[in-house]
């Protein structure tokens, strides 16, 4: 029947028949699992709906088998304890490779090696525990003892490195690996990614406690009279390029923004100069799949905002009318996160076996 104009001009459809998609109440009497409850969220509305439809993304990626699927991490996000959740990524084979800020991975260390980060109290004076020797990031704590116990990790393992191989990110996390295979009781995230053959790049490297720890090295080799040993990021850049070029289909999963995000991305546009610029005869190699957890808003205009069809003007990613695929979340990571992932691992069937957790010291217990 056609439908007839109002006073105002308005023709009022019926939504049914405009085939539109109902959202639900939430129902909490019928969850039961983690799956429940994000597949519930998603017929919402608001962050709930995002985090519904951005774990549909993520299976998507972790059931595309020709879909090689890169994590990118910043913040402090092993201090908020989200790391068992980056090994259940790895652990499970959704991840293939990781692109991290070096303060993640120095924090995730720390767990590995069984040592606890703390609770702050608001009544603590921040001079107070500088001069205690307790780092804070927002409420939680980072004793300094922790930071002392993996320069005495980063030592060993660059203490035996060959004088003729040249230092990078990847090798260097890499051989952190495997020194946690041998003597780590726990799991920690350079752990699980050696035994999954997962390589991990820290792009911005002095920014980090593990390149503060490397600067102390090489002074310890001076005094020493030894060379210093050589670091080339381009190591990794051409180690991550090399990978990305063998794929056939790439996903992102990018958790916050920064560095790792835009090191990461930019392979797009290296790929594309390589062709355009006559270095290599390749086709357009853009990622097919993004999700991003972040709650920076995208009108401050910088990267970790920036949506993902922006970037499709980058030749970064696949334009959704070719078959792109995204998702973005604006939240805190440490609540989105562990539904989004909890709930994928869910569906693909996976659950960590053993249920070990990272050996921990009783405080004021000497060091190992």
């Amino acid at each position: 029947m056609a439908k007839k104009k109002g006073a105002t001009g308005r023709i009022l459809h019926d939504p049914v028949e405009d085939r539109l998609t109902p959202i639900y109440p939430l129902d909490l009497s019928r969850i039961h699992t983690i799956d429940d409850m994000v597949r519930a969220m998603s017929q919402t509305a608001y962050t709930a709906r995002q985090i519904g439809d951005a774990a549909d993304v993520l299976e998507a990626m972790a059931r595309d088998k020709d879909c090689f699927i890169v994590m990118t991490l910043s913040g402090a996000l092993t201090v908020g304890k989200m790391g068992l959740v980056f090994c259940d990524l790895v652990e499970s084979g959704i991840v293939k490779a990781i692109v991290s800020t070096g303060a993640l991975m120095a924090h995730g260390l720390v767990e590995a090696t069984g040592r606890s980060h703390f609770r702050y109290d608001p009544k603590m004076d921040d001079n107070e525990l500088f001069l205690a020797g307790y780092n804070r990031v927002y409420d939680s704590l980072e004793p300094e003892v922790n930071l002392d116990a993996v320069e005495v990790v980063v030592d060993h393992v660059l203490q035996n490195w060959p004088d003729n191989e040249v230092v990078c990110s990847w090798r260097l996390n890499l051989r952190i690996g495997e020194y946690l295979v041998r003597h780590a009781k726990g799991r920690g995230i350079l752990k699980s990614c050696i035994e999954h053959n997962v390589p991990v790049f820290v792009p911005a490297f002095t920014d980090s406690e593990l390149g503060i720890d490397f600067a102390l090295y090489q002074r310890q080799r001076k005094m020493e009279g030894k060379a210093p040993l050589r670091f080339d990021p381009f190591l990794d850049f051409e180690h991550y390029a090399k990978t990305m070029l063998a794929t056939k289909r790439m996903g992102i999963f990018t958790i916050g923004g920064g560095v790792p995000r835009n090191w990461a991305q930019q392979f797009g546009v290296y790929a594309e100069l390589l062709a355009r610029r006559g270095y290599e005869k390749i086709p357009l190699k853009r990622y097919n799949y993004g999700l991003r957890i972040c709650p920076e808003p995208v009108n401050w205009g910088g990267l970790s905002g920036s949506t993902y069809t922006e970037a499709v003007s980058w030749g970064k990613f696949v334009p959704l009318e070719e078959g792109g695929r995204f998702a973005e979340v604006l939240d805190d990571a440490t609540v989105a996160l562990p539904l989004i992932v909890g709930a994928v691992l869910e569906r693909l069937g996976y659950r960590h076996k053993g249920g070990s957790k990272p050996a921990r010291r009783a405080p004021g217990a000497p060091r190992k």
